[in-house]
């Protein structure tokens, strides 16, 4: 720094109090990220919602030529009615299909307890299971996996809401959030949020598409198996793949289960069939609906899901990578693309 012509020199308290100051401006701003963060998730998550009534908007607006408020009126009342119709006419099967599950499945842990008492291994297995301290860090994953911000209904209520407000309106929110940008920098945000925008489309359109042939693939394998409750599960795998590495690791844990009542070979066939329908969806479904998206190498999303669920629970596992979708077209957008 200069001061008439001469450095400036501060005295050793001076420094001190300036580190000081420095540092305590650091954890102030990692603590405020830290509690705005899962806010943030919700709001990804909202945004995700309105891209997809936005894309069934325009997938209507296509095929019929009619109004497009008319269309997006019709893509979000017709899925919310879709949805409440579902559970309408499967509701009563799905319930009693769940309350066997939860009927059974403490039946199920200890068939397959004496099942594995049977071999020194399987013992092994056993003790360590159900030792009081694998016990404690099983809790403290469940509890950080339903981990909210405002309790589950809560962040349901704001996510579904927040969805509706950007899906009437988001070229106001798009606007507001270039206007936050310099004058001569706002063409450049707004050609940035159009590209994220873009690329989370196309990550949501081909991860339905998985989802729903996950079920369809899950509920046919199982009726062959003979596998009772086949239409939760199936359900169930189908919901749970949203959910990268994780998601078709805990859908398979009932279905074994499941299976396992009725004999080891037939939960042999169900993880058999678990582990195939997953094979085929990472290697061959989602590659080509998700063919011009960004490249995301899977390792990346795990360490994307290891870094944020402590922070917001279950949201960081669901939402980790279209966070990682966004990053990277900033990285691209604003730093690479420069650059070249």
């Amino acid at each position: 720094m200069q001061y008439n012509g001469k450095q400036k020199e501060y005295s050793f308290s001076q420094k001190v109090w300036i580190a000081g100051g420095i540092l305590s401006l650091i954890v102030v701003l990692l603590l405020l990220l830290k509690a705005t963060f899962s806010v943030f998730m919700l709001i990804l998550a909202g945004v995700l919602i309105a891209i997809f009534f936005r894309g069934l908007s325009g997938w209507i607006e296509t095929k019929t030529k009619w109004n497009a408020s008319v269309c997006l009126v019709i893509s979000v009342a017709g899925t919310l009615i879709l949805i409440v119709l579902l559970f309408w006419l499967l509701g009563a099967k799905i319930q009693s299909q769940i309350t066997e599950l939860s009927d059974t499945l403490p039946t199920t842990i200890e068939n397959a307890k004496a099942q594995l008492d049977k071999s020194p291994l399987g013992q092994k297995i056993v003790e360590r299971v159900s030792s009081p301290k694998t016990q404690k860090k099983a809790e403290a994953v469940v509890q950080t996996f339903f981990k909210s911000t405002f309790g589950i209904l809560g962040d349901l209520y704001v996510v579904l809401f927040l969805g509706i407000f950007f899906t009437a309106s988001p070229k106001q929110y798009k606007k507001g959030m270039v206007a936050l940008a310099p004058q001569k920098s706002q063409p450049k945000a707004d050609e940035v949020l159009s590209k994220i925008a873009v690329n989370l489309k196309k990550w949501l359109k081909g991860k339905i598409f998985a989802m729903f042939v996950v079920f369809i693939l899950t509920a046919i394998g199982l009726v062959i198996i003979g596998v009772p409750m086949w239409l939760t599960l199936a359900l169930i795998a189908g919901i749970l793949n949203f959910i990268p590495n994780f998601g078709p690791l805990i859908a398979m844990i009932p279905a074994v289960l499941i299976g396992l009542m009725q004999s080891p070979s037939t939960a042999a066939f169900v993880a058999g069939l678990y582990i195939l329908v997953q094979i085929t969806e990472s290697n061959f479904i989602t590659p080509k609906v998700q063919q011009k998206l960004i490249n995301i190498p899977p390792a990346l999303i795990i360490i994307a899901q290891l870094l944020i669920s402590p922070l917001t629970g279950g949201w960081g596992l669901v939402l980790a990578t279209p966070l990682m979708v966004i990053v990277i077209v900033l990285v691209q957008q604003l730093y690479l693309k420069k650059e070249g």
